[in-house]
């Protein structure tokens, strides 16, 4: 099922004129949410605050140069520490819808609603293993909501810079202390084609 769902996206994405806008971004970023008021080291709910999370994520405009679809990932750079003792990394996806009403030659705004899951890998010392692969870890996803908003400052005609912000609403979310995640920071990103003059 999940074969078919890419290759039919990837048609899609090819089948698109060539004269639509597809763009590629990397960040670097931090997060925030609501804080326990039970000291972090006891077994529960931990706040999930702080650390570097890095991030791909590209889109692709294909009405009036405004208007598209778009998907992120982003995870935590290196591993945290869970209850004081159990390593673990949040990972984040989604698949969204995009608008970019432009603000000048040189700047466009950016919006973002869309759906995607939070998943923690919780970390072993030991490996299981199947018949195609080995890992050591056991893995917690979450259904979650997502939106952003950001602005991209064009330095060159492709090339932009864009400081953005974002909020995971995440679904069930037992293993923090709050299901509103905030996330903060800045993407350098590329943009090919598409048939906005920019300078």
């Amino acid at each position: 099922m999940h074969k078919r769902v890419a290759l039919l996206s990837l048609l899609v994405i090819l089948g698109l004129p060539a004269l639509a806008q597809m763009d590629v971004a990397f960040g670097a970023s931090t997060i925030n949410s609501a804080d326990s008021s039970a000291p972090s080291f006891i077994f529960g709910p931990q706040p999930l605050n702080g650390g570097t999370y890095l991030s791909l994520s590209g889109n692709q405009i294909f009405l009036k140069d405004q208007f598209g679809v778009g998907g992120e990932i982003s995870w935590k750079a290196s591993q945290g520490v869970y209850a004081g003792y159990q390593p673990y990394r949040p990972i984040f996806w989604d698949f969204n819808g995009v608008w970019l009403p432009p603000l000048g030659k040189r700047a466009a705004a950016e919006f973002q609603g869309g759906i995607g899951a939070e998943s923690i890998r919780f970390y072993n010392n030991f490996y299981t293993c199947n018949f195609v692969s080995c890992q050591n870890y056991d893995t917690s996803t979450h259904f979650m909501g997502h939106f952003s908003a950001g602005v991209r400052l064009y330095v060159t005609p492709n090339v932009f810079i864009r400081p953005e912000g974002h909020l995971y609403l995440v679904n069930n979310n037992l293993e923090f202390t709050s299901n509103k995640i905030i996330r903060y920071g800045v993407s350098l990103g590329y943009s090919f084609g598409g048939r906005r003059s920019r300078y």
